[in-house]
């Protein structure tokens, strides 16, 4: 073992608790070498990681991926608190070498598993360099006050934008590079590049805030930034900078790591690059935030180790507009150097997300991720297996998944399996193509109620729907992020079809997040005593806010031109469908929209409805309760 070895800690992040069951335990955890770990379990006793429990995955000379996957004889017990710990060599737990995950005089972390959901968080789009506060620091918080464990969450739902590939601030990019050259993670080489490798790549002069430099032309003389990247020109809804836009899988693998452990930053010292003095002025803001949120690190790092937590990605978790229009598709998977892009964002979601959902799922695709490795000089992927590997998961069909709980939880891919539109493949696709939504409602048949992730609504603001499509309608959709279930027709008319169908459930809780602002509508189908009844719940932006002047607009515009009673709301009906909006509690009169950073948190009742809904603040505000409405006011 080198002297480099020895003074790195065993452990860069983790453990996160993800998919938990009675009889099964899954974990995620990276560390700087091979480790032989003990599961101790309450009430269990002491369980040995070997390779079949425990799949480890290579990243680097020294980062190593542990996937942990347990099986268990007997069933845990439920709505009470169980502790358990990871022995490093059989002797060393987690309270030696991980101190900040554990909450008061703990001497290890603990988790519940829950019989039913009665309550879960959720929210989504965390930009590490955004002014708000950190959401999860709110998951924190209320694990830290919780004394009765039948109180505790049943689960944190992540609904999207877990990282930002595409929108990445300088300190963060350059902190990146150093935990790169620390770990010793994989370079790669590079084919369509103005550069040939990673290598050359990080070293560039405009490897910082000019990436749109390095990108290759394409025929039509369009810049790739204009066609793939276009979303740094959208002005109107939200702000997305593609100039330090992640590339290699290094780069997203040291993303992770930074945005869900402090370990890495202790690792390493990132001084800022040769800029321009505009650039510098701007780096010192971003180094002001960074830094900011880089002080919350370990409490985050606690509640992922107490609570499980599910995810699905979004756009920003590979690429912002990702499969937004046929015409993009065409444009990004027709350039290999673009192609890599995507690619290599999907393999870091597989090994950092996605495998921790369902890892029966997975096994295929991971083993082929295992055997990436490097090539003959021990220090870049193989190329050709790199790339076999992307086209798979490029094909691949099962990242959505389903929860056997209590109500049951569908959690919706709505970025891979999209309907491509029939009259131009520059008009938004819809978010499910025909053979999914097929699955989906096989899926829900016979279930009483069911929770559904989407991340973009299904049924959103209005206003801004109608925005969105005057600019689909023009040619423009990438400008205004044209993604919404009532953007594509077919798309539309089934999913609602769905919900109108006599055997599907007759309650449903949608959880969205996606639009940086949190609001909540009840759906009721007209005419029909005997329901469905239905919930769009969406809290997004953990650490995101939509622009608030432009909010309050939208939200009074939206009011007083679709109002129950305005022609224009008639013009626009849902399919025989009453939107009925809450009040959030601490709004001024009339607000319908709440914008601000914080996590979701849903109670439900025994029949799968919702009976309280929170927006719990990251900014220290007082928790904003989402108020049911009188339904007189909304007539027929």
């Amino acid at each position: 073992m080198s002297l480099d070895e020895l003074t790195l800690p065993p452990v860069l992040a983790g453990p996160l608790l993800r998919r938990l069951e009675p009889s099964r335990m899954v974990m995620w955890l990276v560390g700087t070498r091979p480790l032989s770990l003990t599961l101790r379990l309450e009430g269990v006793g002491d369980i040995p990681l070997d390779g079949t429990k425990c799949t480890v995955v290579s990243a680097g000379t020294r980062a190593f991926i542990h996937l942990i996957d347990v099986a268990l004889q007997t069933p845990l017990p439920c709505d009470t608190r169980i502790g358990y710990d990871l022995l490093i060599d059989g002797q060393h737990p987690i309270a030696e070498w991980a101190p900040h995950l554990l909450y008061g005089n703990a001497a290890s972390p603990d988790f519940v598993l829950r019989s039913r959901i009665d309550q879960l968080l959720h929210g989504s789009c965390r930009k590490p360099h955004h002014k708000a506060a950190d959401g999860l620091l709110c998951v924190d918080r209320l694990l830290a006050a919780e004394t009765d464990p039948a109180q505790r969450p049943a689960l944190l739902m992540m609904t999207g934008d877990q990282i930002y590939a595409d929108d990445v601030a300088g300190p963060t990019l350059r902190a990146i590079h150093a935990l790169i050259a620390r770990l010793g993670l994989f370079g790669e080489h590079l084919q369509g590049a103005v550069v040939s490798d990673s290598a050359r790549l990080y070293e560039h002069p405009a490897s910082y805030y000019h990436r749109a430099d390095l990108l290759p032309a394409l025929e039509s003389n369009a810049t790739l930034r204009e066609r793939f990247f276009g979303g740094a020109r959208k002005p109107i809804f939200t702000s997305s900078n593609a100039d330090n836009h992640l590339v290699t899988f290094a780069e997203v693998m040291a993303m992770y790591l930074l945005v869900w452990s402090p370990v890495p930053w202790t690792l390493i010292d990132p001084q800022p690059p040769a800029l321009t003095p505009d650039r510098l002025k701007r780096y010192a803001l971003e180094q002001v935030r960074i830094d900011g949120f880089k002080a919350g690190l370990g409490d985050v790092a606690r509640a992922l180790a107490h609570l499980p937590s599910l995810m699905v990605f979004d756009d920003h978790d590979i690429t912002d507009d990702w499969n937004l229009s046929a015409q993009w598709e065409e444009t990004a998977y027709g350039h290999p150097f673009s192609r890599r892009i995507i690619g290599n964002a999907l393999i870091a979601y597989l090994l950092c997300q996605g495998w921790g959902n369902n890892p029966d799922a997975f096994k295929a695709p991971l083993e082929k991720a295992r055997r990436l490795g490097a090539d003959g000089d021990g220090r870049y992927l193989d190329s050709p297996a790199q790339d076999a590997l992307i086209d798979d998961l490029l094909r691949f069909q099962r990242w959505h998944y389903v929860l056997p709980t209590t109500p049951a939880l569908v959690v919706l891919d709505t970025r891979t399996r999209r309907w491509r539109s029939e009259r131009s493949l520059k008009q938004p696709s819809g978010l499910l193509d025909w053979e999914a939504l097929c699955e989906l409602q096989q899926e829900l048949l016979d279930h009483p109620s069911a929770i559904i992730v989407s991340p973009a609504p299904v049924f959103g603001v209005k206003l801004i729907e109608t925005v969105q499509r005057v600019f689909s309608w023009c040619g423009y959709p990438l400008l205004v992020d044209a993604e919404n279930w009532m953007a594509h027709r077919g798309a539309a008319q089934v999913i609602l079809n769905i919900f109108r169908h006599s055997r599907t459930p007759g309650s449903y809780v949608v959880l969205s997040g996606d639009v940086h602002y949190s609001f909540v509508y009840e759906v009721l189908i007209r005419h029909r005593k005997a329901g469905p009844r239905i919930w769009q719940i969406t809290s997004s932006g953990i650490k995101n806010e939509f622009p608030p002047t432009l909010l309050e607009w939208f939200d009074r515009l939206n009011r007083w031109l679709y109002s129950p009673r305005s022609p224009l709301n008639w013009l626009t009906k849902r399919r025989r469908m009453r939107i009925v909006p809450y009040v959030p509690e601490h709004a001024e009169a009339g607000e319908r929209l709440w914008n601000s950073a914080g996590i979701g948190q849903v109670f439900f009742n025994q029949a799968g409805q919702p009976q309280d809904i929170i927006q719990h603040n990251a900014n220290g505000a007082a928790q904003t309760r989402m108020l049911a409405p009188d339904l007189s006011d909304y007539p027929d």
